[in-house]
Parts: C-alpha cells; sequence; structure tokens
C-alpha cells in the first residue's frame, strides 16, 4: 500500500483533518499520452472496484450474459455455434480428431486449478495425474483416447469443489453421453463454480478490505490528482457553494458582518451541507464532484426516494389538517392511505407531466378513502368547498417552491444534519411531526446516507482541508491567524 504523505499544519482548526497541499491550477488540462491515460484510466477503475466493495454490502460479481436480441447477444451465439460445430465434426471424422478437444482439456485442468485452495494437496495431485497433458497426448497418437472416463473424473472433482447451490447443475452433467453437449456444459458450470469462487474470496476478504481501503482509495485519488491536477475543480465549487449557504445566514445574524466576522460555522458544518445538496442535484448539472462520483448512483437514489418521502408527507399533513384527527387515528387508515399514495407516486419522478397526474389521482384516492372513514364513524361527509380545498392543495405539491413541501423539506434537512451530526455510532434524533409517521422510512434513509457520507468523509478529508481552510480561515493578518487556530 503506498504510504499517503498527511501532515497537520500548526494552524489547522480542530476539526479539520491531516492536511494535504493541493493546488489545482486553472486553465487548460494538459496534455496526456496514451499510456498515461490507460494507466489512469486502470487506476480509477481500481479505486471504483475497491470503492464498490467496500460500500456496497451486496455486491458480487454476475456471470456475463448478454441479450439474445443484441448485437453482442447475436455475435456470441454465432461465434459458439461454430465452435462446437467444428467440434463436433472433428469428433465424428474417421479417424476422430482429438486436437480441439486436447486443448479443451488442458483449459479444463487450469479452470479445475484455479478452484483449488492451498489445502488441497492431494486433490492438485490426482488433478497432475489424471489430466496429465503429456500422457493425454500419447494416448492421442495411439487411438486410446477415453474422453468420457477423463470427464468422468473432471465432474467427481467438480461435485468436491462447488458450493452446495451448484450441486443439481454438476448432477446433471452425469446424465449428458454426448461428448460435445457434455464439455459445453462442463464449462458452462465451471464458469459458475469459478464467479462463486471470486464471490466467496470478496466476502471472505470483506473485513480486511475494509481496514485498508480508506488508505487504498486515498493513495489512488492521489495518483489520479498527480496526473490530472485539475481533479478538484469540481469538488471546491460544490464545497464553495455550502459553505455560501452556511456562512450567509451566521453573518447575518453578527451585529458586525463583514471578511473577518466569525460566526458559529465549522468545516464539518460545510461539508454536511455540501453533502445534503447532493440530495437534491440537478441531473442535468455536469459538475458534479469528482470526489463523490462512485457514490452519485446511490446519492441519486436516496435523493428521489427523498423526494417522495417529502410529498408522502406533505399530502399526509394536508389530509390531517381537513379530516381531523379522529378519523386520521382510526386504525389502518393511515396504513391504507399510505399505501396508496406510495403506490400512485412511483416512477413519477422522472417527468413533471407524470408528477402532476401523480397528484392528481392522489388527490381523488384521500377524498374517497377520507368519505369512506367519516362513513363508518357516523360523521357528516366533509363539505364540497372543503374537499375542493384539499384535492387543489395536493395538486400544488409538484412545484418547487410548494409552502407545505418546503416545511417539510427543511424538516427532512434538519433531520439529516443531526444525524450527521450525530455520527454512526450514535441514535438516530426525533422525527418531528408529521414526519413520525415515515419514521421507519426515514431512519433507514438516514442511516444509509450517513454511511456514505461518513466513508467519504474519512476518504477525502486530507483533500477537502486545504480548500475548507481557503474558504472558511483564510487568515487577513498574523492576528486572524491565530484567531483561525
Amino acid at each position: 500500500m503506498p504510504n499517503q504523505r498527511e501532515g497537520a499544519t500548526d494552524d489547522s482548526p480542530a476539526d479539520l483533518p491531516c492536511l494535504e497541499k493541493l493546488d489545482s491550477p486553472t486553465g487548460s488540462p494538459p496534455t496526456a499520452s496514451l499510456s498515461s491515460l490507460m494507466e489512469l484510466e486502470n487506476c480509477v477503475s481500481n479505486m471504483s472496484l475497491a470503492h464498490e466493495i467496500v460500500v456496497n454490502r451486496d455486491f458480487c460479481f454476475k456471470p456475463r450474459n448478454p441479450s439474445t436480441d443484441s448485437l453482442e447477444g447475436r455475435v456470441t451465439e454465432i461465434v459458439h455455434r461454430a465452435f462446437w460445430d467444428s467440434l463436433q465434426e472433428q469428433l465424428n471424422s474417421d479417424p476422430p480428431n482429438y486436437s480441439h478437444a486436447v486443448l479443451l482439456l488442458q483449459e479444463v485442468k487450469t479452470m479445475l486449478q484455479s478452484l483449488l485452495l492451498p489445502a488441497h494437496v492431494r486433490l492438485r495431485s490426482q488433478l497432475d495425474e489424471v489430466l496429465d497433458m503429456d500422457l493425454i497426448g500419447q494416448e492421442v497418437d495411439h487411438g486410446a483416447l477415453d474422453l468420457h472416463r477423463l470427464a468422468e473424473f473432471v465432474i467427481n472433482t467438480m461435485a468436491s469443489l462447488c458450493a452446495p447451490v451448484r450441486d443439481p447443475e454438476v448432477r446433471a452433467l452425469r446424465d449428458l453421453k454426448e461428448p460435445v453437449e457434455l464439455l459445453r456444459e462442463i464449462f458452462r458450470v465451471l464458469g459458475l463454480m469459478k464467479t462463486d469462487m471470486v464471490n466467496f474470496t470478496i466476502q471472505s476478504l470483506r473485513p480486511h478490505l475494509m481496514q485498508q481501503a480508506i488508505q487504498y482509495e486515498r493513495a489512488k485519488f492521489q495518483q489520479i490528482l498527480d496526473k490530472q491536477p485539475d481533479s478538484l475543480d469540481n469538488t471546491t465549487a460544490w464545497l464553495q457553494a455550502a459553505a455560501s449557504e452556511v456562512v450567509s445566514p451566521c453573518e447575518a445574524q453578527s451585529d458586525s458582518p463583514g471578511p473577518d466576522s466569525r460566526g458559529p460555522f465549522s468545516p464539518t458544518a460545510v461539508l454536511n451541507r455540501a453533502y445534503i445538496r447532493l440530495l437534491h442535484w440537478d441531473p442535468q448539472d455536469q459538475k458534479y464532484p469528482e470526489t463523490i462520483l462512485m457514490d452519485r448512483a446511490r446519492l441519486d437514489a436516496l435523493g428521489q426516494r427523498l423526494q417522495m418521502l417529502v410529498l408522502e408527507a406533505s399530502v399526509l399533513l394536508l389530509t390531517n389538517a381537513q379530516c381531523g384527527r379522529v378519523v386520521f387515528s382510526l386504525q389502518g387508515f393511515v396504513g391504507k392511505l399510505r399505501q396508496s399514495i406510495t403506490a400512485l407516486l412511483e416512477g413519477s419522478h422522472t417527468r413533471e407531466a407524470d408528477l402532476k397526474g401523480a397528484l392528481l389521482g392522489i388527490g381523488e384516492i384521500v377524498l374517497q378513502q377520507m368519505s369512506e372513514a367519516l362513513a363508518t364513524q357516523g360523521g357528516a361527509a366533509l363539505p364540497q368547498e372543503s374537499q375542493d380545498l384539499l384535492k387543489g392543495q395536493i395538486s400544488e405539491l409538484w412545484k418547487h417552491n410548494n409552502p407545505v413541501c418546503v416545511l417539510i423539506g427543511e424538516r427532512v434537512q434538519g433531520f439529516l444534519q443531526d444525524t450527521l451530526r450525530g455520527g454512526p455510532a450514535k441514535r438516530s434524533p426525533e422525527l418531528p411531526a408529521p414526519l413520525g409517521l415515515l419514521s421507519a422510512e426515514l431512519v433507514e434513509l438516514g442511516t444509509a446516507f450517513g454511511r456514505i457520507v461518513h466513508f467519504n468523509q474519512t476518504v477525502f478529508g486530507p483533500f477537502y482541508a486545504p480548500i475548507l481552510r481557503k474558504l472558511l480561515f483564510q487568515p487577513v493578518g498574523a492576528e486572524a491567524g491565530e484567531d483561525s487556530r
């Protein structure tokens, strides 16, 4: 593992991590040779793979099976069919031609050896003895090659090495008698077994990878930064925007606002605000922070989920205001209403027209279920004026400046900020009404969000530190420098 060059400066604020001087020059990007670009691509690829293994607990490799409708799938099918047809012709010739079959046996042996563990000493010896390629070559020369005997040994070896989930597929190999079909299926099952071994290795190494991932990702990103010095430009702009949001209210509250004023803000507050901004990122904005790119898909999914929860909470708040606590507290009313809202909102985040249509449908469902609930209580139906008002309020929730959504959004943002301030080891903060009805979903979202933020901040803290120091603690003079400490 490359050693990371870290060192804390004397004037670093207390909540900044170790600093590293990273000045990103502006201007045209430097030209690079093809070899350096390929090296850079490999570096990014390795870092992304290591990050995915550590962060995504469900990460696993899957066999590549292109769709039969795609060009790749059709070409693959044609090439494979041609290969196996050629093998069939060779074996059916008189005398049989085993040249391709021997090559396949050599490849089978190599694949089985890759599945062996260091403790498989006896099995490795048997593999070398039975699949002795020199001996097999002599048997071919004398017309004494027994493919079925060798295939039986291969199947028995596979049965002793495969995961329990592959037992049915290995047993099915014993029923195949035609040599070409048998070899083809052996290769297919061996490919699955290799994938199983890779995934097992990943699961086994994940606890050890967690210990090394931070230093590994940090070192890899430093290599990228050395080759592309402008690789922090988007990150700098992202942090600068968050700092403006944090600093402006503090200066407004200060009695003597100015460049020397120091409000109750900190680098941690700026970072937390910056991370929360990612949940509301404009999909059309291509200037995504370089340090978060590997988690963009996860954060986008969390942002979409958050948007749906805000809309759901807004509908519940408006409904509660119109129908009153008596109906809203009826057993099963909120649960049934939430199921309907969730179903109608599903997939509506992609287009504004879809969201408008979903909200109109939600308004109808809310009125219907509310009328049914009032009827069961023997209460009078909601006045038509109130029904129209509620339906109109729900239909207006698609607007970005809708006061109800803004209110709920601010409360959710406060909850997420409290979650980030609490850290991964502390209990989640209490949820204000009406978000308590969505507590399970919000706590789950906050936990997933906090896990991503905590890992990212730990990895890239040394790269954020000099940027934040320039934004928040730029000393005006020696005296200001002492204050910044």
